[in-house]
């Protein structure tokens, strides 16, 4: 599952309530989330396209390797490039790769911002930051799309689980036990 969005669209707060709801569902999905994997995967690249893309492409090594041996990986990193987003599906395997679109206003973004850097951005104290300076190309067709301004990270998440039911990576029996048992 490869969540991408603007930095503050909340890829990371779903990431992790879809991770706990997994476990309910026998899955111990391993979680890739951009800022842990930019610190210890990918230090030293900078925010260059090349760099960007550079990144991308080691998360996605990372999951196809995960998933080549029957793992969960959940991905959640801002990913601004279609092309590197379409790489990455590529070294999953398109029919194991799901996208989710974060999609939030970018004034939304802004105010979640707890480490100030759009306001940095803003400033010209930082250069080449996604949304602001630097492009972010929306998926022209993810597999789903989710609002976090109306919906809370869980309501997302659950919606997430409903696309792997149907997609068949969680069995109906499954997801119909998991469900009657949250509703206890």
């Amino acid at each position: 599952i490869w969540f991408t969005g603007l930095s503050g669209e909340g890829k990371t707060t779903t990431a992790e309530v879809l991770a706990l709801l997994l476990l309910e569902y026998g899955r111990a999905p391993t979680v890739l989330d951009g800022d842990v994997v930019r610190t210890h995967l990918s230090k030293g690249l900078g925010f260059s396209k090349e760099d960007r893309d550079a990144n991308i492409l080691r998360i996605g090594f990372v999951a196809s390797e995960i998933a080549r041996h029957g793992g969960t990986v959940i991905c959640a990193a801002v990913s601004p490039y279609q092309a590197a987003r379409d790489e990455a599906r590529q070294m999953v395997g398109a029919d194991h790769f799901i996208e989710v679109y974060v999609d939030t206003p970018i004034e939304e973004c802004e105010r979640r911002d707890t480490k100030g850097m759009y306001a940095r951005a803003r400033r010209g104290e930082i250069t080449g930051f996604t949304g602001i300076d630097d492009p972010y190309e929306p998926p022209p067709a993810p597999e789903l799309t989710l609002d976090t301004t109306s919906f809370s990270a869980e309501d997302n998440a659950r919606r997430i689980i409903a696309l792997l039911t149907e997609r068949g990576f969680i069995p109906q029996a499954e997801y119909a036990l998991a469900e009657a048992q949250s509703g206890d």
